[in-house]
């Protein structure tokens, strides 16, 4: 673009602020003609930068913004706003805006400036105003495993008091036996817990500051491993299917960095793999489907994609297994040297599936085709940074979900290949014991789930979604129509719906009933009883009247 016509840019900003960005921008780009008003432009300007200086009305700005793209509707705008806002993201990316930037340097706006003028698209928001209302979390954990993580939760705090009073020594005999005894005390009941509860701790783990004595690693990244930052960073390079499929592997990748770890609160059979067999699956999950999605936008045209996709995710697997445990790795089993791959490969049920994965064309159509995402009621086009959150969610639940189907096959061979447990699995799962029972609690997790939760979330439409956040596995709870799913159920999940439903009808008449008992009692014992009580006592009171009167 720079290259056909001239650049010009109009800079909205306070004067100072607006003097000192123009002759940066221009000192390193002096193909760029800046204007600081719009009646100095020669012609239609290429770029439009607002700097807001403080945040009145979100009403405001976003007239504004909608005000500029019909002056001048084929010009981006950048929207440059301050580091201290309380508003909520999903208004911010609301706004009609190309760009966004917060609390961004120089070099950060001139590759924003760069990105706007070649077609695409920046988004750079701080972790403050980037995060999602927590009331849309699942709250997936049921009341013994609230019991834990909150007795967990006061021992890990208290330990942490007795390790700074101990830290150094206290030079008082008395008092250091005290607190060392005091600290073996909750690391007693800290063991004790997680006993009881054997393997739940995999699962809470990175839930909870657990003592470094936990016989489960934790595997949370550490200071230094931590992403440059929390924030919301989408950078589009073009406005197509294409382009958003590659800034959402760039966003999961970085994500994968640290590692991967189980926020969600519940038990998985990721949790039992090794940290880094666990995150060379996902990117390898990663991986293979770009290659699928290459493969479907090459399919003609009268080939379904869905049908194409199905067909495909046997294959799919495999090269991900495949890729995850090497394809020279060998290890001994029965006194014979046998390649790990192809043992996993003919192990493996790549047929089974997930009823609670969504149906792939909500995320194959906007990847091959660019068709509008329903988002909140609005149709928006795949570039649209809510858009491409939302994309995001589906391809991070489909990694998870098809890594945890994979995840559950590995434990099974790893219970008939102890050789193999020190290779996939953690430390902790290469005792038979534990592996039994992590299997067994994964089991009973199961059928809970297909026999009670199941009926309930399809009863009530809701779905579970599991997104990647900074190396977490994160639940998230959406709202969508399930009726088909619903009349597909079992005998037995089918009365777990209709209990749901005879509980609705009933409770407000059982409700009524209760008040009107209520009410009933209160008259019986006001205007019946209270009054017999009262005439008693002035009889009584007259009684003793006329006695004392006649003495």
């Amino acid at each position: 673009m720079a290259a056909t016509q001239p650049v010009r840019i109009l800079l909205q900003a306070p004067p100072l602020l607006a003097e000192s960005l123009a002759l940066q921008l221009t000192r390193e780009q002096p193909g760029w003609a800046v204007a600081l008003k719009p009646d100095q432009l020669t012609g239609r300007p290429s770029l439009v930068i607002w700097s807001i200086d403080a945040v009145t009305s979100l009403a405001a700005i976003d007239r504004e913004a909608r005000a500029n793209g019909e002056r001048w509707p084929s010009t981006p705008l950048l929207l440059l706003i301050p580091e201290d806002l309380t508003i909520a993201q999903e208004a911010l990316l609301a706004l009609p805006a190309a760009g966004l930037l917060q609390n961004s340097d120089l070099s950060d706006l001139q590759g924003a400036v760069t990105t706007l003028l070649e077609g695409g698209r920046v988004v750079r928001l701080s972790a403050g105003s980037g995060r999602s209302n927590p009331s849309d979390r699942a709250s997936t954990m049921g009341l013994g495993q609230w019991l834990l993580v909150s007795g967990l939760q006061q021992i890990s705090s208290d330990l942490q008091v007795i390790e700074a009073l101990l830290n150094p020594p206290p030079t008082q005999l008395l008092l250091r036996i005290v607190l060392e005894g005091r600290r073996r005390e909750l690391r007693s009941a800290h063991g004790l817990l997680l006993w009881i509860w054997g393997p739940l701790q995999l699962g809470l783990a990175d839930s909870v500051p657990l003592h470094p004595s936990s016989a489960i690693p934790s595997t949370t990244p550490t200071a230094g491993h931590q992403p440059a930052s929390a924030g919301t960073a989408i950078t589009l390079r073009e406005r197509n299917a294409v382009a958003v499929w590659e800034a959402i592997q760039e966003r999961i990748t970085a994500s994968l960095q640290p590692g991967l770890s189980n926020g969600t609160g519940r038990l998985l059979a990721l949790d039992g793999l090794n940290p880094e067999r666990r995150r060379e699956l996902v990117l390898a999950l990663l991986q293979q489907l770009e290659a699928v999605l290459k493969r479907l936008r090459e399919t003609p045209a009268n080939t379904s994609p869905q049908e194409t996709w199905g067909q495909l995710q046997g294959e799919l697997r495999r090269q991900a297994l495949t890729s995850m445990a090497g394809s020279y790795v060998q290890i001994p089993r029965a006194g014979a040297l046998l390649p790990v791959a192809q043992q996993l490969l003919d192990h493996a049920d790549f047929s089974s599936s997930d009823a609670e994965l969504p149906e792939a064309d909500a995320m194959l159509s906007p990847l091959l085709a660019g068709q509008p995402v329903l988002v909140n009621g609005q149709l928006l086009p795949p570039d649209d940074p809510r858009a491409l959150l939302q994309l995001e969610i589906l391809v991070s639940n489909w990694l998870i979900r098809t890594a945890e189907l994979i995840g559950s096959d590995l434990l099974d061979l790893c219970g008939e290949w102890p050789e193999l447990r020190r290779y996939l699995l953690n430390d902790a799962l290469i005792s038979t014991r534990e592996l039994e029972r992590l299997r067994n609690q994964l089991n009973s997790q199961l059928r809970w789930d297909d026999w009670i939760q199941r009926p309930i979330d399809l009863y009530e439409s809701k779905r579970t979604l599991f997104q990647l956040e900074a190396g977490r596995i994160v639940p998230i709870q959406r709202l969508e129509p399930r009726d088909q799913e619903l009349r597909g159920l079992g005998w037995w999940q089918r009365q777990v719906a209709l209990l749901l439903e005879t509980r609705d009808a009933l409770a407000p008449q059982l409700h009524a009933l209760i008040q009107r008992i209520g009410d009933l009692m209160v008259l019986m014992l006001t205007q019946v009883i209270g009054r017999g009580i009262g005439l008693i006592g002035r009889g009584i009171a007259q009684g003793m009247g006329r006695h004392l009167g006649r003495g």
